[in-house]
């Protein structure tokens, strides 16, 4: 297991590298500046402005400082926020993403694995019928959409909770429902279908068969099987929830990782863009190693070394 993990770490580092590349190269064809946005901007500061972040450098020049600073944990800084290094912004933005994408997380897992559960042990009744329609509908509403909805119902009509902003438990729970409708109809459709797959498998009816308890052969042999896929699906939809949601974040002005990457990509920081990418990258290669380890744990016919 040590070698495989220290393998896919070394891998990780390539995949970085081809991120950043391909990140890098549609930054640079995409037509204008950083400082087109800025209104009455003389050419004189312009070219400071290029000469001071190194933008008047050629392309391979840049790439290379910047994966040589990446490579020592300096990601650049930002040209819209005065110069704060990119580190420290994401490093400041995460906590609010990691706990609004945790608890969206929880709320995921919770719901779809319990529906799921229900669904495949009491298949064709109003359990399953009530799951699929919970599958089917928030699979395909999205999260945008229902978070507009929370925020008219919730917010304007009944005044229950605010519209936005963050500081409370009630600021999150909108943000949170609206970021785990979709994973969560997701998780509970794969689990129905893993839980019905490993139901039927021969393993099964011969554990019943032998008189085992029904709780030991749904938690020791069903379970344990049918958790396999859910993980599989479970680690990249963690990453991308604990690294912000682009339109959920900005949509409640949640002062995540996600809503500063829109405002870096409309006002074209490149040290923005290519950080937020990266650590998204990062966080995607570690989430899955760590399911990769999970799926040894939960099957031992599963062996790396």
């Amino acid at each position: 297991m040590a070698k495989f993990i220290a393998r896919r770490l070394l891998w990780m580092l390539v995949v970085l590298f081809a991120v950043a590349t391909i990140t890098f190269i549609l930054m640079h064809l995409v037509p204008g500046g950083p400082w087109d946005r800025a209104k009455a901007l003389a050419p004189q500061v312009i070219e400071n402005l290029n000469e001071k972040y190194g933008l008047d450098k050629p392309l391979i020049v840049q790439f290379g400082t910047y994966i040589w600073n990446a490579l020592h944990g300096n990601l650049g800084v930002s040209y819209i926020f005065q110069d704060r290094g990119v580190t420290d912004i994401i490093l400041g933005g995460l906590p609010v993403s990691a706990a609004l994408g945790l608890t969206a997380f929880a709320l995921a897992i919770i719901m779809g694995i319990t529906l799921g559960v229900a669904a495949a042990l009491k298949q064709n009744s109003w359990i399953d019928y009530f799951s699929v329609g919970y599958a089917t509908i928030f699979a395909s509403v999205p999260g945008f959409v229902l978070g507009i909805f929370l925020m008219y119902l919730l917010s304007i009509q009944l005044h229950w909770l605010p519209t936005g902003g963050w500081g409370g438990v009630n600021h999150v729970i909108m943000p949170a429902i609206a970021l785990a409708a979709l994973p969560g109809a997701y998780i509970a459709r794969i689990t129905r279908a893993s839980m019905l797959d490993v139901i039927r498998q021969d393993y099964v009816r011969t554990a019943r068969a032998k008189g085992l308890p029904e709780r030991w052969v749904l938690i020791r042999h069903i379970g344990r099987n049918a958790m396999i896929p859910v993980v599989t699906v479970a680690g990249p939809e963690l990453a991308a929830l604990i690294t912000g949601s682009f339109i959920i974040e900005t949509l409640f002005s949640v002062p995540g990782i996600g809503r500063l990457f829109v405002a870096g990509v409309f006002q074209r920081d490149y040290g923005l863009i290519m950080g937020s990418i990266l650590f998204y990258a990062f966080a995607v290669a570690i989430v899955n190693l760590a399911a990769d380890v999970i799926y040894a744990a939960i099957d031992p016919r599963i062996r790396y070394d």
